[in-house]
């Protein structure tokens, strides 16, 4: 992380506490058996690039506290991650930070984190349906949202009234298991609702509810084969003018279906399509002309947001907070940290994305 992000976090984690981050790293990084603490990171997968960057960052922030980390992934696999956060349990970790890749399936091996005194952070994913979850370190979703879609109707020209409508659109969400899910989709629907109902908007397949258009594992297969149904189905004698996609990985499968279908070309300009993660193929396409859109999430800021959580668990203090209302996991509101998501697109991605040193320039060609 950039000296610049880390002084930015650091200086908000210090105003929600009014205490000095120097003397909240200062405690001493040993258990309670006087060794060096250890921490289990389990991540969801490494078919994401943002993923693997989030675990390294994790623990590259951890080990700066002095603790050791086991880090897994767990190749989208919900029992293989369960198992991974037992067998952490069992090696005597002393806190847990999960990323989830199913978040109802952690009940039972959080009872035992509880009965083990084992604190537990809930990162980016919130893990659902059980009272065994301690704090939540994420992004404002619902504001991942409201960029997406606020992007698509003032790509449009809808805000603004410089063009006229009505335009045809087509709706993504991301995996149903997962929690964020529902609050981009919350967000953005407040945001698109209204010009749907007016007529602005026209979602042609009327797909609309969230599980109409939910894609398993955020998978961007299974958004292309979603997307080359629609085209065929909906769009034989209709362009379609903007895609919400809630995700990267799935704007690049939408944008591959969209181009086998003739988009793309100078008589026919592809459609607004949104995205999230800054990934690296997906801001190459976006400097291409082909994705429009994406909402950039500072993993290394939250990474070091997590690692002062894991730290104030540790030695007994309560960590930073600035949401203790938002998050209702089923069985409790987990209190939160959350960060600020960017929006994305061709005219600032240089300044937001390369300036801070988050991509470098030779990521792209």
């Amino acid at each position: 992380m950039s000296m610049r992000a880390r002084t930015t976090v650091a200086a908000a984690i210090s105003t929600v506490l009014s205490i000095s981050l120097t003397a909240c790293s200062g405690d001493s990084d040993t258990g309670s058996d006087g060794k060096a603490a250890s921490v289990g990171i389990a991540m969801p997968t490494k078919t994401s690039q943002r993923w693997i960057n989030d675990g390294q960052n994790m623990a590259d922030e951890l080990k700066g506290f002095g603790y050791t980390t086991t880090l897994k992934y767990a190749d989208n696999d919900p029992k293989n991650q369960v198992a991974q956060v037992e067998a952490m349990l069992e090696s005597g970790v002393d806190a847990l930070v999960i990323a989830s890749v199913d978040g109802k399936v952690f009940n039972d091996v959080l009872a035992k984190a509880k009965a083990a005194d084992v604190p537990v952070i809930s990162y980016d994913r919130l893990i659902l349906g059980t009272p065994n979850v301690d704090y939540y370190a994420s992004f404002d979703n619902l504001k991942v949202g409201t960029l997406q879609a606020d992007f698509l109707v003032e790509g449009l020209g809808l805000v603004n009234g410089s063009r006229k409508g009505p335009f045809n659109v087509e709706l993504f969400a991301g995996s149903a298991d997962d929690n964020n899910t529902r609050y981009f989709y919350r967000a953005s629907m407040e945001v698109l609702e209204p010009y749907i109902q007016s007529g602005d908007l026209i979602v042609r397949s009327g797909e609309t509810e969230m599980k109409e258009m939910t894609t398993l594992r955020w998978d961007g297969p299974t958004a292309e084969r979603r997307m080359n149904k629609l085209l065929d189905t909906d769009y034989a004698d209709q362009d379609i003018d903007a895609v919400l996609s809630p995700y990267d990985g799935m704007s690049l499968g939408i944008i591959k279906a969209l181009k086998k279908h003739g988009y793309g070309s100078p008589g026919k300009p592809l459609p607004i399509v949104t995205g999230q993660d800054a990934e690296v193929p997906s801001i190459q396409s976006l400097v291409d002309g082909d994705q429009a859109q994406t909402v950039y999430k500072d993993t290394r800021e939250l990474a070091l947001v997590t690692a002062y959580m894991v730290n104030s668990m540790v030695h007994d203090n309560k960590p930073a907070l600035n949401d203790t209302r938002t998050y209702n996991n089923g069985k409790k509101v987990v209190p939160a940290y959350l960060l600020e998501p960017v929006s994305v697109d061709k005219s600032n991605y240089k300044q937001v994305l390369i300036d801070s040193g988050y991509l470098k320039k030779s990521d792209l060609d």
